[in-house]
């Protein structure tokens, strides 16, 4: 699911079901990081971090811990750039040399609506109008859902680029479903507030893909060295 929306570059490795919540070892560090967590939030953190060192081991890397660091972003081996998320019955990780890309950052969600309350907090006037024209042309998708989904994928390619927090309404993010395929397609959030500097050049906007199966919701963002 996941992969379909990265380039040939990333290598993405995802779990469903079971697979997703299964009881995966830890290094020792880990461990210490999930000390006092509850098993369900064990379970997911270890879950992740299988996906992700099965896919250091595809880039030919060897399988070490995945720590959090500054905003629990995931501290990943030099060299690597990567992205992880989870959610009930899913999990996946991405990683791409960082020769390859400059960052990259994906998020699946249930495909359900979004709760009222967060959708207020979340969505700008601009992307509520949008949200409710595409509404009525293609209900069959929770779109409020997958534009939260987006914003999570921009932070997440945003955050190793500046380290610095990035507010829901810091991003204008309009969505476009694929004309021959309404339940997937791209979209593009452009950037309220200064973007990193990469090459001696400013980011106004980041590109993204996405996809709707019956029970996720997917979304990535990709970012091109300049």
């Amino acid at each position: 699911m996941i992969d379909e929306l990265l380039p040939d570059t990333v290598v993405a490795v995802e779990a469903y079901g079971d697979d997703g919540s299964r009881d995966a070892p830890l290094y020792p560090e880990e461990r210490a990081v999930m000390a006092r967590a509850v098993d369900k939030r064990r379970r997911e953190f270890a879950a992740v971090r299988d996906c992700a060192r099965r896919a250091m081991e595809k880039l030919g890397v060897p399988p070490q811990p995945v720590l959090p660091g500054e905003r629990g972003a995931p501290c990943w081996p030099e060299g690597l750039v990567g992205s992880m998320t989870h959610c009930d019955g899913y999990c996946a990780a991405a990683l791409v040399r960082a020769r390859d890309l400059a960052s990259l950052g994906i998020d699946a969600e249930p495909h359900a609506r979004l709760p009222g309350e967060v959708l207020d907090a979340v969505a700008l006037p601009t992307e509520r109008r949008r949200l409710a024209d595409l509404a009525e042309r293609h209900p069959g998708v929770h779109w409020d859902r997958l534009l939260f989904s987006a914003k999570e994928s921009v932070y997440k390619a945003w955050f190793p680029l500046t380290g610095r927090w990035l507010d829901f309404t810091g991003a204008d993010i309009e969505i476009t479903p694929d004309p021959d395929a309404p339940r997937a397609g791209r979209f593009r959030a452009e950037l309220l507030v200064p973007g990193p500097v990469l090459g001696g050049l400013r980011l106004l906007h980041f590109d993204g893909r996405w996809t709707v199966e019956p029970d996720l919701v997917a979304t990535a963002v990709t970012v091109p060295h300049p």
